[in-house]
């Protein structure tokens, strides 16, 4: 059996501050134990240490999990446990936390100066709000004041609308068009009633929401992520704190005004202000000096973090079975999120689609996974639709340009954005653009909005009709001719006719095959009339390779595909697309003796 140092026994007793973090932890096979420590802002994910490889291993990754800084799903307490169905209220977690009520005007310079003993917890704020306190800003100089008569009367004239004295109340039409009257530039500061009569009502239906939900959670906001409750007030008592802030300190019987909870870090929890650091008593010390009216209280917490909390790989790394990789990325389509499952991923699909488009909305409406590799002419893929809106039409934004993709017919690939607008930052306004393999417009459209012309061809019949829908919906129909045949024949079509423009840029953006119809080229201007002026094309194609140099392994496609070899090419890697595999762009001038060759 496996005994961990005294050192990490040590460690795991007195959880390390928020600011050091656990970077390595590697076991010999001597089972020697070394580690290196650095600081870092971020708390320590107890997925770092999840793994089965050896026991030593596994044994030491269970105990950081356990004792781990920052939230957890592997900590805290569970409010159900429900292990027949997915249930969002099986991850739910309350956390004890003990927080500091302060005034709600002190409470950003108290976080400033406790900053490293507050909780500091990632999308959980430091400060809370005390249900039920907070009043107007405006009435807070009035507060505690009620023996001043001009202060009462005051303050009775912009509650009630009249005071002791001022005769009778007049009528809601009267004292409107009495506060009307007296409206200047500083709006509503002094006629609050003003902007509340002037207000129209809220329908019963919202109304009643409004209500239902605050019954339901009372402070929660609008996503629903996390809740803080007061459990107790340990300053409610008779505990007496003069022995913290002096004898000229005088507690406060009730607060009055709004305040605000400071939640300190989780190694406070359920300490009391005498085993606060000395730090934190320094500092309330100080505050309480500059400030007679100022009142502190610890009190019991709990934060409950709910469903909507936790993120993506934190949810599915607790439904997963141990061991099992995470997918964390995906390929987004508009509104449609594309996944690209593992084998092991198969038997939970449905609850990973579940769980990546409740963590995505509003902005994913599909997920579907990708069954099979592309084997087609039409460059389609094989797609499931697994959680969502089963529609896989969608509309991509793409350099401020908008297309139409319906994924079950045509294709398209998010990740090739970035060398798309590479690509068309080769192109200048004086360009004719011939794109063999145009799909659905991306680099045509967006390079017609650039270039003199653009000649877009594509097999697909069904890319060409998004490609016609997509031209009129930018409005570039008129600087795009669109054509439907296979990509030799439009090569020799376009190149041969007399009506066509001088076409100075190909693109061939088939990556699978476009190397194979670079023999169109051949000859492709020995078939039109001698006496005339040509303009040899620049033309960038794409290609695969898996071999171990790449770059050299194209090239050499293409110079057997042309039947040369003295001619220069620019050859540039795009992506890594697997293990082994690279996407490649070769860009060249068609070499004269190519173009004229017989």
């Amino acid at each position: 059996m496996y005994v961990l140092p005294r050192q990490i026994q040590l460690m795991a007793l007195y959880p390390l501050p928020s600011a050091i973090i656990l970077n390595k932890l590697i076991i010999s096979s001597t089972s020697s134990l070394h580690f290196t420590c650095r600081f870092s802002p971020k708390p320590l994910i107890p997925s770092l240490f999840s793994t089965t490889t050896a026991a030593a291993t596994t044994s030491s990754s269970t105990l950081f999990q356990h004792h781990s800084y920052g939230p957890s799903l592997y900590k805290g307490h569970k409010k159900h446990q429900n292990t027949d169905n997915f249930d969002e209220e099986n991850f739910t977690r309350v956390f004890d936390i003990t927080a500091l009520r302060v005034p709600s005007e002190h409470c950003f310079s108290l976080e400033s100066k406790l900053r490293g003993h507050l909780l500091n917890w990632p999308r959980i704020r430091n400060i809370a709000r005390v249900p039920g306190d907070d009043i107007d800003d405006e009435l807070k100089e009035f507060i505690g004041n009620n023996n001043d008569a001009e202060t009462l009367t005051a303050l009775e004239r912009r509650i009630y609308g009249k005071a002791e004295g001022d005769g009778e109340k007049m009528c809601s039409v009267l004292y409107r068009d009495k506060l009307a009257r007296t409206f200047n530039s500083t709006g509503y500061v002094k006629f609050q009633n003003l902007a509340k009569l002037s207000r129209p009502k809220k329908s019963k239906k919202k109304r009643e929401e409004e209500e239902g939900s605050g019954r339901q959670r009372k402070g929660l906001g609008r996503n629903e992520m996390a809740l803080v409750e007061v459990v107790e007030e340990e300053g409610s008592g008779d505990e007496d704190l003069s022995g913290l802030l002096g004898d000229d300190f005088i507690r406060r019987r009730k607060w009055s005004g709004s305040t605000r909870l400071l939640l300190l870090d989780e190694r406070y929890a359920n300490k009391g202000i005498e085993e606060l650091p000395e730090a934190i008593k320094a500092v309330l010390k100080e505050h309480n000096e500059e400030s007679t009216r100022l009142s502190f209280e610890i009190v019991r917490c709990k934060l409950t973090l709910f469903y909507n909390y936790w993120q993506m790989n934190e949810v599915l790394e607790v439904l997963l079975p141990q061991g099992m990789i995470v997918p964390s990325a995906f390929e987004t389509v508009g509104h449609i999120a594309h996944l690209n499952l593992r084998d092991e991923h198969l038997p939970h699909k449905k609850l990973i689609a579940k769980v990546v488009l409740d963590k995505n909305k509003p902005k994913i409406q599909t997920v579907a996974n990708k069954i099979d590799a592309i084997h087609n002419d039409y460059r389609t893929m094989q797609l499931e639709v697994l959680a969502g809106n089963h529609s896989l039409v969608t509309t991509v934004v793409e350099n401020g340009l908008y297309f139409d993709v319906d994924l079950a017919t045509v294709y398209w690939n998010s990740r090739l954005a970035t060398e798309r607008q590479r690509l068309l930052s080769c192109f200048t306004h004086d360009d004719v653009v011939c794109d063999v393999f145009a799909g659905i417009g991306p680099i045509a459209i967006s390079a017609a909005k650039k270039v003199k012309y653009v000649y877009a061809n594509d097999l697909n019949p069904s890319a060409v009709e998004y490609l016609e829908r997509n031209s009129v919906r930018n409005k570039l129909e008129r600087k795009i001719e669109i054509f439907n045949m296979d990509g030799r024949r439009f090569i020799d079509s376009i190149f041969v006719s007399e009506k066509t423009r001088a076409i100075t840029q190909v693109v061939m953006n088939l990556p699978n095959d476009a190397a194979e119809f670079l023999d169109s080229f051949r000859g492709i201007f020995g078939k039109r009339n001698k006496g005339r002026q040509f303009t040899l094309p620049r033309i960038h194609v794409y290609g695969f390779s898996k071999a171990q140099d790449p770059e050299f392994d194209f090239h050499e496609q293409i110079r057997i595909a042309l039947s040369e070899v003295a001619f220069e090419v620019e050859m540039r890697k795009v992506r890594l697309v697997a293990p082994g595999k690279w996407m490649l762009c070769a860009s060249f001038v068609l070499p004269e003796t190519v173009a004229f060759s017989k």
